[in-house]
């Protein structure tokens, strides 16, 4: 057996994938009827739409199979996000890339397979579109062809997904997609017993701002506030807009001392943002920090409700000092 390679943009390629906030999520019948169609045009036993992990291939759709993901080194799926075009085996048992996989010799005994590769909007291969029968089988131009456009609406779904999890206005999550990616990292800190910590953040006189210079400025100074917590925390953070001019980050595999130095070199980048801008104004913001407790927190939203109280015990903090 062959197990597929990454790609050369491997790294590029998780990242985007995970931006979808799409994996662990619920079926969806905007997918299953793709996947359902497919298997009624190509009369075959097994569709997925299947997207590659860093170590498994796990499955948004699928028909046919009863698992929800796969080892990313038995997957089919994994060989196809190599190339552009269609990949097909046309008899697996006489291809000695997978002859003796286990997802051929053993249930569900792939013969046939074919998957055209997902694409999303940066050009970036996330997963196939894939039908699988259980023995040999041609697949000429116009079943290629067909194929290839079912995996069009596909990324088209694909593509609606992100747009959903997206805060238009500052282009980082918005809080369904910060909901979603969340609380699959906070599993996954459960699991591995790594730390996590919430920063729940609010824009100080933030209505000042609007009311003074215009709800254009204002919007202006969320943009802002946004680049200045990219800038600060670490691409593997999850950063998300939760409505309005409240923020969230979720710190994870950080101890106290570390977040710590995150949160000043927050509030240095702050400052240097407000003195190069000169916009008339600072963006000034509260925070509350909380560490994720499992036996405390059972949700993402314990977390936030935490942050929130500690958030506006900050605020209240600095107003009460203000008029001293």
């Amino acid at each position: 057996m062959k197990a597929p390679n990454n790609p050369e943009n491997e790294n590029v390629r998780l990242v985007t994938l995970r931006s979808l906030n799409i994996l662990d999520t619920p079926p969806e019948e905007r997918f299953d009827r793709l996947t359902r169609l497919a298997r009624r045009l190509f009369g075959v036993p097994i569709v997925l739409v299947s997207l590659v992990d860093t170590n498994r291939q796990w499955f948004k759709s699928l028909q046919g199979l009863d698992v929800t993901e796969i080892p990313r080194c038995h997957s089919f799926c994994g060989h196809a996000i190599l190339g552009d075009e269609v990949f097909i085996v046309p008899d697996a048992l006489l291809d000695q890339r997978f002859y003796d996989n286990p997802l051929v010799t053993n249930d569900p005994r792939i013969r046939f397979y074919a998957g055209v590769p997902l694409v999303v909007h940066n050009g970036i291969k996330v997963g196939t579109l894939c039908i699988i029968d259980l023995v040999p089988r041609t697949f000429d131009d116009r079943d290629k062809e067909l194929l290839s456009d079912l995996g069009k609406v596909v990324e088209q779904e694909l593509e609606g997904v992100q747009m959903e999890n997206i805060d238009h206005l500052t282009q980082i999550s918005n809080r369904r997609g910060f909901l979603a990616l969340s609380t699959n990292v906070l599993n996954l800190c459960k699991r591995l017993n790594k730390p996590a910590s919430l920063f729940f953040f609010d824009l100080d006189l933030f209505k000042e701002i609007n009311d003074t210079y215009g709800h254009s400025e204002g919007d202006r100074a969320l943009i802002g506030f946004s680049q200045i917590l990219k800038e600060a925390f670490r691409e593997s953070d999850v950063i998300g807009r939760l409505g309005g001019d409240e923020f969230v980050v979720l710190l994870t595999n950080a101890d106290h001392q570390e977040s710590k130095l995150i949160l000043s070199r927050l509030e240095q980048i702050r400052t240097d943002s407000n003195k190069t801008a000169a916009r008339g104004y600072d963006i000034l913001c509260s925070v509350g920090i909380v560490a994720f407790d499992p036996n405390r927190h059972q949700s993402t939203e314990d977390l936030l409700e935490d942050g929130d109280r500690l958030m506006y015990s900050h605020k209240k903090f600095k107003r009460t000092n203000s008029l001293q």
